[in-house]
């Protein structure tokens, strides 16, 4: 009976020494896991935010804040071209289409006032020997292209494009340089020849409205209420009106020197 109790005695310290043992062990484990774990969150890093397609995207189709959303990537894996803040996506256009969930990236990307239309191009008019500006003009300003060249030998200076759209504009060192204007493409290889082969060409900013004496803009056409035919009845009446001056004075000058014609002929006969 004292052996059998000295036996479960035994079985007991042993399974004992075997359970400290097997925590010990896990414990290590545990240690030894969560250490890896660190290695590869470090050798990781931590996530990072990046920006993808929220819906399909069209190509030339200006990005807006419900076609795209965040999704999440390791650090280590984000790249220069990735796009990871929002302000990058302003006023852009991708250039290739994109799908749901496709990250987005910024050799995707165009400014969407460079691309406006699929059959318009963009053509630089940079300063040179026959290139003129007038004034340093910015993006989105509306110009007008003068010509001057020789046409069957003789000279001849001619309108060539107006209201035309300043899509970028070119600097040398924040040197103003030139502009790339954004024309419909079957007037490229006109700009171009003019370009290559015109004595001159001038680029003037167009006058696309007028300031009001409160400082506001004012559109052409605002400010002045008469339609057209109003505007001809009043210069037709103001002419009249000039005419009818012109005449009167007229009457006048000739009633004045019949008096005086009168006044030497009497003082002749006395």
């Amino acid at each position: 009976m004292k052996r059998v109790e000295l036996n479960l005695l035994e079985s007991k310290r042993k399974a004992i020494i075997f359970l400290v043992i097997a925590f010990i062990l896990a414990a290590i484990a545990g240690i030894l896991l969560l250490q890896k774990v660190e290695e590869l969150n470090s050798d990781l890093g931590r996530q990072v935010e990046v920006y993808v397609a929220n819906t399909n995207i069209s190509s030339r189709e200006i990005i807006t804040p419900e076609a795209i959303t965040t999704d999440e990537i390791p650090r280590r894996f984000v790249r220069d071209e990735h796009v990871t803040d929002i302000e990058e996506l302003y006023n852009k256009v991708s250039v290739v289409p994109l799908s749901k969930g496709e990250l987005i990236t910024k050799n995707m990307l165009k400014d969407a006032t460079a691309v406006t239309d699929s059959n318009h191009r963009l053509i630089a008019l940079l300063k040179s020997d026959n290139v003129f500006f007038d004034e340093e003009l910015h993006t989105l300003d509306r110009v007008d292209i003068i010509v001057s060249h020789t046409f069957n030998g003789k000279p001849e200076t001619n309108v060539f494009m107006t209201d035309v759209n300043v899509a970028k504009v070119a600097r040398n060192s924040e040197e103003f340089v030139g502009i790339q204007v954004e024309i419909p493409f079957a007037k490229v290889t006109e700009l171009i020849h003019m370009q290559n082969y015109a004595d001159s060409i001038r680029v003037v900013k167009a006058n696309v409205g007028q300031f009001a004496g409160d400082g506001q803009l004012i559109e052409q056409g605002e400010g002045n209420e008469q339609n057209p035919s109003e505007n001809e009845e009043a210069q037709s009446q103001e002419n009249e009106g000039s005419d009818n001056k012109v005449k009167q004075n007229d009457k006048e000058t000739k009633e004045k020197n019949k008096e005086e014609n009168k006044e030497k002929n009497n003082d002749s006969s006395e």
